[in-house]
């Protein structure tokens, strides 16, 4: 037997799954890192911390799987779009404090660089169709001008720039290559004409990175899937426990790597395709994808990219800046919310799964639950509106709040806020649908999005069809794909999708007056939003 190993590095882990070339999850493992937030809008990280995570949840998983490393044929690595500064000598630099050279990393949810986003929106650059046309400060290039600006002196002493999933790349095989699916989606790299802009860099004020040939952000750019150096290296396989020279695939974008773990999936209704499924990948933010042959651009959604997630076709992406941490964060503002912490550690379950279980039980029926929210509506913008309305600087909403302190009072906030990410969600698919893009089902992953309930509330709220893929670990699948294909294990990544994923239960939307309700909390959710915009 022969084994791949799926990557995924999210904000608040780094895991780890082993899996066969059929797809099947022999074990998985993870390990915390840390996360540092100095201030509203700052949050930062460490490459190093994050390696260890990485080599400490390999060398778990391959444990728990009972496999012996020689059987380990390939590796993939997924992370999020986070920006990695490494100085001239391979070491880290800080990004904020001088005196913490190990915070090198500007996460992705990092608002620090909103000012910068706007200017370069406000320039019109041709470059910005390729992103919906408002850059978003999760990118990477309003970072970079924000570290120029701001710290000069790493800017200047930084010897490479990489996306998180390129940093962990590198430091596995030694490759400088970059990956079309970070560079495309989240550095203006434009995949299909397979080169930079210097001129976009130019007007923003980065054009020294264009001077130097772009020596500093990639100049060998590889889809993802393709094997990188000589393999793993001999101090990565010693970290990781692996054996010296082992395939090492160019990575992908950990939403995207969702993406690939899913939408490809076979299903014995036979229903949907690649280009007609959107991979919601629901976990402390939000992304879809949506896939097409020929480049659709929709206004506030980003793309459309060229080969960043399916070789060969287009993708759209959007999502929700806040989605997981949003409920989170909604729930802590109820005064029942520590008695139902307590309720909810007793049953060994998470805050929001007990709730879900306790307004099953209070509806009868998973669609009839969004009526415990009647008259109680949230727009769930904790961090803006990320699509379509690409909008930073747009907050949350609650209207038909009372004075209801009781449990019951908890679970009906509950509801609401999980519509209004399925709403968002709709807005999207709306968006998209306007401009020519053909739906019809949201195959739906992450750990967020794992609950029954809250996959039918997904559907009834968007009106569409929502799958769930075969296995627990899309993200993760995902990743092994790719290191299937790096091993040559399969030829390319659609012949690894549709060999390692088969679709699971599919959740099809309320119809009749349920369908009617729903229509009119969307309508109610769009006013709420418009209201916010105005108040503004």
């Amino acid at each position: 037997m022969e084994y791949v190993i799926g990557i995924d590095v999210g904000t608040g882990s780094a895991r780890a799954g082993v899996f066969d070339l059929r797809g099947n999850l022999l074990a998985a493992a993870r390990h915390d890192i840390a996360l540092f937030n100095d201030g509203a809008n700052f949050f930062e990280q460490s490459s190093d911390d994050i390696w260890r995570g990485v080599s400490l949840s390999v060398r778990s998983a391959v444990a728990a799987a009972g496999i012996d490393k020689a059987a380990v044929v390939g590796i993939g690595f997924a992370a999020t779009c986070s920006l990695v500064v490494i100085g001239a000598d391979d070491t880290p630099i800080a990004v904020g404090d001088p005196n913490r050279p190990e915070r090198n990393i500007i996460v992705w949810m990092d608002h620090r660089a909103t000012a910068q986003a706007e200017r370069i929106n406000a320039i019109g650059h041709d470059v910005l169709r390729y992103v919906g046309n408002r850059i978003s400060p999760e990118m990477e290039t309003p970072k970079l001008l924000w570290l120029k600006e701001n710290r000069p002196q790493t800017f200047a002493a930084a010897r490479h720039f990489f996306d998180l999933t390129d940093f962990l790349t590198w430091r596995a095989s030694g490759s400088l290559a970059r990956s079309t699916c970070t560079t495309t989606c989240k550095w203006t790299y434009l995949g299909h004409e397979r080169r930079w802009d210097d001129s976009y860099f130019q007007a923003i004020g980065l054009g020294e990175l264009c001077d130097e040939g772009f020596s500093r952000i990639g100049t060998e750019i590889v889809d993802p899937g393709t094997a990188l150096g000589a393999g793993l290296t001999a101090a990565a396989a010693a970290d990781l426990g692996l054996a010296h020279g082992t395939p090492v695939a160019a990575g992908l974008i950990d939403a995207h790597a969702g993406g690939i773990g899913t939408v490809g999936a076979k299903s014995e209704a036979g229903d949907g395709s690649v280009t007609t499924r959107m991979a919601y990948v629901f976990g402390t933010s939000a992304c879809t994808m949506t896939s097409t042959v020929e480049p659709v651009f929709v206004p506030g959604v980003w793309g459309p990219y060229f080969s960043a997630m399916v070789p060969g076709l287009w993708l759209n992406e959007a999502g929700q800046s806040a989605a997981g941490a949003a409920i989170e964060h909604l729930l802590t503002f109820h005064p029942a919310a520590a008695e139902a912490n307590g309720h909810a550690r007793q049953a060994d379950q998470g805050l929001a799964a007990w709730l879900a279980r306790r307004a099953l039980e209070k509806a009868g029926d998973a669609s009839n639950v969004a009526l415990l929210a009647d008259g109680l509506h949230v727009v769930p913008e904790f961090l803006g509106n990320r699509a379509p309305f690409a909008d930073p600087d747009a907050r949350a909403l609650i209207a038909g709040l009372d004075m209801d302190r009781s449990l019951d009072g908890l679970i009906r906030l509950y509801v609401a806020g999980v519509c209004g990410l399925g709403y968002g969600a709709r807005q999207i698919s709306q968006a998209q649908s306007e401009k020519g893009i053909s739906i019809d089902t949201i195959v739906v992953s992450g750990g967020a999005g794992q609950n029954p309930l809250v996959r039918q509330l997904l559907a009834d709220t968007t009106g569409l069809n929502v799958a769930a893929p075969g296995t627990e670990e899309p993200v993760l699948l995902g990743s092994a794909m790719i290191g299937a294909v790096a091993a040559g294990r399969w030829p390319d990544i659609p012949a690894a999708m549709s060999s390692m994923s088969l679709m699971g239960d599919v959740y099809a939307p309320a119809r009749g007056r349920l369908a009617d309700f729903h229509a009119r909390r969307y309508e109610a959710f769009q006013l709420l939003q418009a209201t916010g915009r105005k108040l503004r």
